[in-house]
């Protein structure tokens, strides 16, 4: 890491001892982002961001309070140090806010294993917006594709360095590179639409932006002709795209936030099964090349691979510290935090054990019944599980397409919706959730 992140937090920190605080952790931040957005083929937006952040959270007792600056004179650092303890002062006591004890620190990892941070050179503005037009005209020479909403291209580069009190310091870098289309086919009342969209932390890892906008506009000119489904219970298949949003119900559900809180309908379900038989989701935090990927959390603990549900049962929730000691158990390192922010737990890289049919395979068991491929709004009682959510889709007859759908409603419980999926084989390996296609048993359907 440059010397410039690390004496910001070494300095944030001795403010905070002169100051009065007991204990303290600090993190600074800078990066650098260019996006670029391209309509009708012509540029429609630019922007570059390049910045600066540093944050403080000052322990006395068991009273904490986090402050945020963008200036990083000494000044501003002694500021902050003295505002922050006259808060944590005010603040009401936690039992369970403290630093993680030393001897659980992280004190060795290897970046270079993570791979997180792409070392080519920064793509210009003008290189972006080509991207971004290669994307549009692609979209653009899909029969029955009117216009392009929006084809974009960006780039960024992030560094973070955290330290604290206790003795741990760290940081790391990541990068991004994105394209993206928006395609609209049909005209007037008949529109539809439908995106494509692809990120990875190497750019010689992105499809070309040909790839993103053909995939944009045939998505969306499939859609053309979209009619409500028929009501009634009927099994449906989650595509792939979106799929990961279902899971992503039961992985929020075991956050020790909700968990502490009382508020997750999997409260009590710690040991009992959640999933199939047979199926498990996984966490590595270790994965090359990956979004989420981290060495450690931001508690300064290090990170480690470990099974959320195994063989359909539930085994782990997600802990930070505090929400650790409020249960009685001892943190996952799942800390999150931003420079404003306490830490909280949060999820980083999982795999759902994927099946062994295609996608095409899961329509043909199903049979009669909906292929799901965007979803709109939510109804979600986090307490209860009960699901309702606005879809659309293809409606299959007999295993295979007939027809796309839209203006439909899914309603069912999620914790019986998760004991009845079957997944497909077709998680794609370079998202941070490797989710595949889910079919899924006797939901409730409203349509016509």
């Amino acid at each position: 890491m440059p010397d410039r992140l690390a004496p910001l937090t070494e300095a944030l920190l001795a403010a905070a001892r002169s100051a009065g605080a007991e204990a303290a952790d600090a993190m600074a931040t800078d990066g650098r982002a260019v996006s670029v957005d391209v309509r009708a083929g012509a540029l429609e937006q630019a922007e570059r961001a390049e910045g600066t952040e540093i944050g403080l959270r000052v322990l006395i007792g068991r009273r904490q309070a986090c402050v945020s600056a963008s200036d990083t004179s000494a000044r501003t650092l002694a500021e902050m140090a003295e505002r922050a303890v006259a808060m944590a002062r005010e603040a009401p006591e936690d039992p369970t806010v403290g630093l993680a004890d030393p001897e659980d620190l992280a004190r060795a990892w290897d970046l270079a294993v993570l791979d997180l941070a792409d070392s080519a050179a920064e793509p210009g503005a003008a290189q972006l917006e080509n991207d971004a037009r290669r994307a549009e005209a692609a979209a653009l020479a899909v029969k029955g594709i009117s216009q392009c909403q929006a084809a974009s291209a960006s780039y960024s580069r992030r560094r973070i360095h955290l330290a604290a009190s206790n003795g741990f310091a760290g940081g790391y870098t990541r990068t991004s590179r994105s394209t993206s289309a928006v395609a609209i086919a049909g005209e007037g009342l008949a529109m539809e639409r439908d995106w494509a969209a692809e990120s990875r932390t190497y750019q010689s890892d992105l499809p070309s932006p040909e790839e993103i906008g053909a995939l944009a506009g045939a998505r969306a000119a499939e859609r053309l002709g979209a009619r409500k489904p028929k009501t009634g219970a009927w099994p449906v298949v989650f595509d792939e795209r979106i799929a990961a949003g279902l899971i992503g119900h039961l992985l929020a559900a075991i956050n020790g936030a909700s968990v502490v809180r009382g508020s997750s309908w999997l409260r009590d379900a710690m040991g009992t099964q959640v999933l199939p038989k047979g199926l498990s989701i996984f966490e590595n935090p270790h994965r090359p090349r990956i979004s989420s990927s981290r060495p450690f959390d931001a508690e300064g603990l290090a990170t480690a691979p470990r099974d959320i549900v195994r063989d359909g049962v539930l085994k782990s929730w997600t802990l930070d510290l505090g929400t650790a000691r409020k249960l009685g158990l001892k943190s996952t390192a799942s800390a999150t935090r931003g420079p404003s922010s306490p830490p909280a737990p949060s999820i980083s890289n999982i795999a759902l054990t994927q099946g062994d049919r295609s996608r095409e395979q899961l329509l043909e068991e199903m049979g009669t019944g909906l292929l799901v491929t965007a979803m709109i709004g939510s109804s979600i009682n986090p307490t209860t599980g009960d699901y309702s959510r606005g879809a659309s889709g293809f409606w299959a007859e007999n295993g295979r397409i007939t027809h796309p759908v839209n203006e439909c409603t899914l309603a069912g419980n999620l914790r019986d919706m998760l004991m009845r999926i079957t997944p497909a084989n077709d998680a794609r390996a370079h998202l941070s959730h490797v989710v595949p296609s889910l079919l899924v048993e006797g939901l409730t359907l409203a349509g016509e």
